[in-house]
């Protein structure tokens, strides 16, 4: 059956508004695991190396079904595949709240992850054609902006449902708000005429579509993204698992781990607003440099601060953390075909999502051996291996 649109004056910014709304939800699903974490942590009385596991195996469930839900939108459209993971992921985190010990927790966080798998490369797919010939770097930005406040409310949320309720009602509360989320992405989209099934000739465009299967116009400058992007994500995975706990350490309650998550993630979400302005002046490889070189730098900060003085100190580390990722995900359309895009968007998020299964896993053998402080340090060190590595990218670019 044809999609028919209200208006297809709307389309652009109402799938650019749908997107964003199912990027607040998927983010803020993700970002509220690292207040859970510490709480799961005394109740179950897990180690470190467990924690990490909780945490990789969402991001496993993540990470491997990225791909395939870029493949089957290219034959299915983006819309249904959308909606149906959106469920899939809000009916996981209603179940967590059911959870006896962490082999149920591992489970059901590998469940909302392979929910949320869909998230990234449809999106960034659907915004991405929506602007075709447009502000599309404008627009990737907007839609990456948006998963940060999902970041900074999520968390901030919880934290209060903790002072008063158990943390079963803030998963399952949240699990309701995803399930009204994937109907109304559904619909809107439907409404919108944008994600439905593709049409012969787009699948056939497809087909022919040049280098491997992926459409990647310049391998070298695709393999320099994904190196930083591995980086990149296993430092923001590392130190979001694990500065909760260094914070409760220093004697922060549930709720100050709350409010120093929600100020990672307010200054995250400035950073990669304010990153894309950022990367049209200085140009994409100094702006690369100039906020990696600051989160090492603030991370080792973080560790010579006392509880007060570090909260402060955190939102400058949540925009140099995030920042890099606002300048790196508008490139990736310029350097894939237009019919190509989500599955090469599912393999771009895929590559910075296994390196986040690793590092938590990894982290928390070292946290549990050396200490949590130690960790840190070893983070903001391995960060600044990307600055000499943007001079494949600049070489890639030019």
């Amino acid at each position: 059956m044809a999609e028919r649109p209200l208006n297809r004056e709307w389309r652009r910014p109402g799938t650019l508004a749908t997107c964003s709304l199912a990027h607040v939800l998927h983010d803020g699903f993700s970002a509220a695991l690292y207040l859970f974490l510490p709480v799961w942590r005394a109740e179950f009385g897990l180690s470190l190396f467990q924690v990490g596991i909780l945490k990789s195996s969402f991001v496993a469930g993540m990470a491997g079904f990225q791909v395939p839900a870029g493949l089957f939108a290219e034959r299915f459209g983006e819309r249904s595949l959308l909606a149906v993971g959106t469920a899939v992921a809000g009916l996981a985190y209603m179940a967590l709240g059911g959870a006896a010990g962490l082999a149920a927790l591992g489970l059901l966080l590998f469940a909302v992850g392979v929910g949320s798998s869909v998230q990234h490369p449809l999106c960034s797919s659907l915004v991405s054609r929506a602007y075709e010939g447009g502000a599309r770097r404008g627009a990737l930005g907007i839609y990456n902006f948006s998963g940060d406040l999902g970041k900074l409310a999520f968390p901030a949320v919880a934290a209060v449902v903790l002072v008063s309720f158990d943390w079963r009602w803030a998963t399952t509360g949240y699990g309701v708000v995803g399930l009204a989320v994937a109907l109304a992405v559904f619909v809107a989209l439907g409404l919108l005429g944008s994600g439905g099934r593709p049409i012969a000739g787009r699948q056939a465009e497809t087909s022919t579509s040049r280098p491997g299967g992926w459409g990647i116009r310049d391998r070298r400058g695709f393999g320099a993204l994904s190196a930083i992007m591995v980086i990149d994500d296993s430092t923001r995975a590392g130190f979001l698992t694990f500065a909760p706990f260094l914070l409760a350490d220093r004697g922060a309650s549930v709720q100050t781990v709350g409010l120093a998550l929600s100020l990672v993630f307010a200054g995250g979400a400035l950073g990669k607003f304010l990153c894309g302005f950022l990367a049209g002046r200085l140009g994409i490889v100094r702006a690369v440099v100039l906020t990696e070189g600051l989160t090492g730098c603030g991370i080792v900060l973080l560790l010579a601060l006392p509880l007060g003085p570090a909260l402060v100190v955190l939102p400058l580390i949540g925009a140099a953390l995030n920042g890099t990722s606002s300048v790196l995900y508008g490139t990736v359309a310029e350097l894939v075909e237009p019919a190509r895009r989500a599955r090469a968007f599912g393999l771009f998020y895929t590559v910075g999502s296994v390196s986040s299964i690793a590092a938590p896993i990894i982290y928390g053998m070292v946290s549990d051996f050396a200490g949590v402080p130690v960790t840190l340090a070893i983070m903001g060190g391995v960060v600044l291996i990307i600055i000499p590595l943007t001079r494949v990218l600049r070489r890639a670019l030019s």
